[in-house]
């Protein structure tokens, strides 16, 4: 089994080639706002470094959100061209699956601007709870929430632990949702919710 892995979610370019679930070959990078400038760039190189072609592949994963609108369209366009042109299976996991891995207790936090922040808390590696915050609320939902803290957590003046993304996605592939429908395919954009108060 071949399967490659997209994020262009949010401040990264993370691209992550596995065979039967070991890595064949990663590439993880800075790359705000430039994911469309570098991603068939880097993973052409990938796939040569490995003797691959995007025709040997059967799956492509991607992150689908939370994360800028126009980072996480990137991947996901590039998901469906593969998806339909190719028959490659397409599969999905949340911008917070990779950051924490299958962390088993963790919480993330992630900029949403203005004064708010993309909230989760996830349990080996499967999301409890998903919201967007303001950043008056986000210290006593990590509070509530007790787990190793990942991400942006300079927003409320908290030490986040760095996230070993090739890492993580080894381990969340694993557990990532198959897109029925390929066509259908949308960002996970995240409102303000009730679900959570303080």
């Amino acid at each position: 089994m071949k399967s490659l892995f997209m994020d262009t979610a949010w401040k990264h370019l993370v691209l992550v080639l596995l065979e039967d679930g070991q890595v064949a070959a990663s590439f993880v990078h800075d790359a705000f706002k430039k994911q469309s400038e570098t991603l068939f760039v880097e993973l052409k190189a990938l796939l040569e470094s490995t003797g691959w072609k995007l025709g040997d592949l059967d799956e492509v994963i991607i992150t689908d959100g939370p994360g800028s609108y126009t980072g996480l369209r990137i991947a996901m366009t590039s998901a469906k061209l593969l998806g339909t042109q190719a028959d490659i299976d397409v599969k999905t996991v949340s911008t917070f699956q990779m950051y924490a891995g299958d962390e088993p207790k963790a919480n993330v936090i992630l900029d949403a601007r203005g004064g708010r922040a993309y909230a989760a808390h996830l349990e080996n590696g499967q999301p409890s709870w998903m919201g967007i915050l303001s950043l008056d609320q986000v210290p006593a939902f990590l509070d509530e929430h007790p787990g190793t803290l990942f991400g942006e957590g300079w927003l409320v003046n908290r030490e986040a632990a760095p996230s070993a993304f090739v890492e993580n996605v080894q381990k969340i592939v694993p557990i990532a949702a198959k897109v029925e429908n390929v066509h259908a395919l949308i960002p996970r954009y995240m409102k303000e919710s009730d679900s959570y108060k303080v």
